[in-house]
């Protein structure tokens, strides 16, 4: 049988099949008023869609932990019940189908308060919604973006206990897995490379300092995510940088260290936290992957070009990953996992309605 459609358990979820949604920002929520951060009919429509259409998981895109922790002005938001009963809606269809629905839980850091992307994606100031950013260290993640104002150690810590409020809402709002946003040069990050982390006191300087902002996000958000629910972690298994970054060997001793806390599955991505020229090319982010997976017992998921049904199947095939996430693959085709079960040989869920076009 195709490894790709078999199920996988997670502490008590079990998750249909191994095709999984990764989550990618959609930058359209109300950028405020009563319904800011809140996801409307795009949303649903967006997710509703790729759950009719057979994926086993979505990871609903990064949501901010507080309005300050937003990439854009107009990204998803759980700081409020507001947001919490829209939420919901989504949930409670993605369910109907089948989908096991995930939430994935972000602090943007050094590269919050930016334009959408079709609208260039630069640093926008309070005539835009805008607000000043916050970061690990007051260094600028780019040319033209503003140097951040450097957290505090009281700051820091209201931030795990944002993680973990915001945790306690994806509960209510019906989510059955967390995932914790530790990539792309955001917040956790930040703190975790030695490229945007240059203090001095317990946050900065060696490995144990830098990783301990995030393994006490882990432990706020654990501490509240029930014991029979999946906790997930992204991680940017490399900066791409040839010195002073993270680095993949950094990344499988993390994820020993992530296991430890408590956490159920590793997320691998790259990059994200300087600007670098990346070598892409289909499944060119697998191996990091499948060196955690063969070095740890952490399970994985692998993602970064993954658009074909058999790719995907050798992946699993291979032990490279337990699964795989699809990010621009799906925004193509919302049915992808229907029409790669036809290809493998495997079965997913088929809404009633659309049952006439198998």
């Amino acid at each position: 049988m195709s490894a790709l459609f078999q199920p996988l358990k997670l502490r008590d979820v079990t998750l249909p099949n191994r095709v999984w949604m990764a989550p990618m920002c959609q930058y359209s929520a109300a950028p405020e008023g009563p319904l800011a951060g809140a996801p409307g009919d795009w949303h649903f429509a967006h997710y509703g869609a790729r759950a009719a259409g057979g994926t086993g998981l979505i990871v609903v895109e990064a949501t901010a932990v507080s309005p300050e922790g937003r990439i854009s002005p107009q990204d998803l938001g759980l700081w409020n019940d507001t947001q919490v009963e829209a939420f919901r809606r989504i949930t409670d269809f993605l369910r109907t189908q089948g989908t096991v629905p995930g939430l994935q839980l972000a602090h943007a850091g050094r590269k919050a308060s930016t334009a959408q992307p079709w609208k260039g994606g630069a640093p926008v100031g309070a005539d835009a919604h805008g607000w000043q950013p916050a970061a690990p260290s007051p260094l600028a993640f780019d040319d033209g973006h503003p140097v951040p104002t450097e957290l505090t150690a009281a700051r820091i810590q209201e931030i795990v206990g944002h993680f973990a409020d915001a945790a306690r809402r994806a509960l209510a709002a019906g989510f059955e897995i967390a995932e914790i946003h530790g990539a792309h040069g955001y917040l956790i990050h930040e703190f975790l490379s030695p490229h945007s982390n240059r203090r001095t006191d317990a946050y900065g300087g060696s490995y144990e300092n830098r990783t301990r902002f995030a393994l006490e996000v882990v432990d706020a958000v654990r501490a509240v995510w029930p014991e029979d629910k999946p906790l997930f972690f992204r991680v940017s298994a490399t900066d791409w940088l040839d010195e002073g970054g993270w680095t993949p060997d950094d990344t499988v001793r993390f994820a020993r260290d992530l296991q430890a806390h408590g956490v159920d599955l590793l997320d691998v991505s790259t990059g994200g936290n300087a600007r670098v020229r990346i070598p892409t090319g289909p499944g060119y982010q697998v191996p990091f992957a499948a060196r955690v997976k063969a070095e740890t017992s952490l399970p994985v998921a692998a993602v970064g070009l993954i658009t074909e049904a058999g790719q995907a199947e050798k992946i699993l095939a291979n032990g490279e990953a337990d699964a795989v996430l699809l990010g621009r693959e799906l925004l193509r085709d919302p049915s992808w996992a229907r029409r790669a079960a036809r290809a493998l040989g495997g079965e997913v869920r088929v809404p009633d309605q659309y049952g006439w076009a198998v």
